[in-house]
């Protein structure tokens, strides 16, 4: 009888501990063309690190994926499909709609998608840099378009800059304009809303909305006329039309404003750090893929940490991937301090002006060179400068 009760109790404890299994369905869309259903996207669901499941969408677009995992931000969905970057974002996923951008060719380009939850309905997006507003009044300016506008809830909601003009900031912000007459709204905040930044074939920055937030005004980055990118991540509540979300981001464009660094836990620096170290070791052995996604996670933890972004554009430059090296040098330069801090500006000016030459764009190329002469004087500048000076 001893025995009996003994297997009873494990069987009930078998049963009380049992994990149901959650169905997780996802849609797939194209960031770029409206309502295009995107099929045959490899959808992955990992935890921790280690594959859980994986799917592939149908013609519409669609896939359930079946977890035994909670739907929440220990997990992380990964869409992939050829042509387009790779998304990489943490859940909770059910019932989401994620769209995908087809790679970028301009080394200046831009690309920036809004996704969000069933609530509120009309979540609007607003790129504002001089001269410009662009948002579902004002859809095309200098050299920017907004693809895609989305009333009807989830998005997807899509701006793209072919490309960025040098010395010009541009400030990216989120507007509720389902609640543009309630400031103290709380529903942008609970929206699930995700913006997502895409340069050349990659993603190189997520957004995730704040949560438990009063406003309906989302700020979400800066990018200056130098061309480093801004965390803002601020919300406010205001109570203004679409076209004059604009004056209540203006001042931003003045990059002397200062943008308040987002804090960093000594426990998330600490993390960075060990990151990096074994992104280093990545690159070393020869692993561009894993050190990229190595660095990525360490200035994910630490957005200041200027030696990740400055190993990472060494990491994409090797792996061809241009306009993200550019990016990630030029915040590794806006990062720099020091004694060496202008030996590490001056070769980030320098590997940029590099890659402008390559591409043919000699006017940028010269103008990087010669910034890299400012910081330091090197022969290999002056030789540089000459060299495309004389095309």
């Amino acid at each position: 009888m001893g025995l009996l009760r003994v297997a009873s109790a494990m069987s009930l404890c078998a049963v009380a501990f049992t994990v149901q299994a959650e169905q997780l369905p996802i849609e797939v869309l194209s960031a770029v063309v409206k309502d295009q259903k995107i099929a045959d996207a490899e959808v992955l669901l990992q935890r921790n690190g280690a594959q859980n499941v994986v799917g592939r969408t149908n013609a519409q677009g669609q896939v359930t994926l079946t977890s035994e995992a909670a739907d929440d931000a220990s997990n992380l969905l990964i869409i992939k499909k050829p042509g387009y970057s790779n998304l990489v974002v943490k859940c909770p996923c059910k019932g989401m709609t994620y769209a995908i951008s087809p790679v970028m060719e301009n080394l200046d380009g831009l690309r920036v998608v809004l996704t969000w939850g069933k609530t509120p309905e009309d979540l609007d997006s607003h790129m504002i840099f001089p001269g410009n507003n662009i948002y579902f009044e004002n859809q095309k300016g200098d050299d920017a378009e907004l693809d895609v506008d989305d009333v009807d809830s989830y998005g997807p909601e899509t701006i793209t800059l072919q490309k960025k003009h040098y010395g010009e900031s541009y400030v990216y912000a989120v507007h509720d304009f389902t609640n543009l007459a309630n400031p103290g709204s709380r529903q942008l905040s609970n929206s699930e809303a995700k913006v997502f930044v895409y340069m050349g074939q990659s993603l190189v920055r997520t957004y995730y909305v704040p949560k438990n937030r009063s406003g309906n005004l989302w700020t979400v980055f800066r990018m200056t006329g130098s061309g480093d990118f801004q965390d803002i991540n601020t919300f406010s509540g205001v109570n203004v039309e679409a076209k004059d979300v604009l004056n209540e981001v203006k001042p931003l464009l003045d990059d002397s404003v200062a943008v308040s660094a987002v804090a960093v836990s000594s426990s998330a620096q600490t993390d960075a750090k060990r990151l990096n170290v074994q992104g280093e070791a990545a690159y070393q052995a020869g692993k561009l893929d894993q050190a990229i996604e190595l660095f990525r996670q360490a200035i994910d933890l630490d957005n200041s940490f200027g030696k990740a972004y400055g190993n990472l554009g060494l990491a994409y430059q090797k792996a061809g991937n241009t306009a993200e090296s550019i990016w990630a040098n030029r915040k590794a330069i806006a990062l720099a301090t020091g004694a060496n801090a202008a030996t590490v500006r001056a070769g980030a000016y320098y590997n940029i002006a590099r890659i402008y030459e390559a591409a043919g764009q000699f006017a940028d190329a010269l103008r990087h060179y010669q910034l890299a002469k400012e910081q330091k004087a090197n022969p290999v500048y002056d030789t540089a400068i000459e060299r495309v000076q004389n095309r």
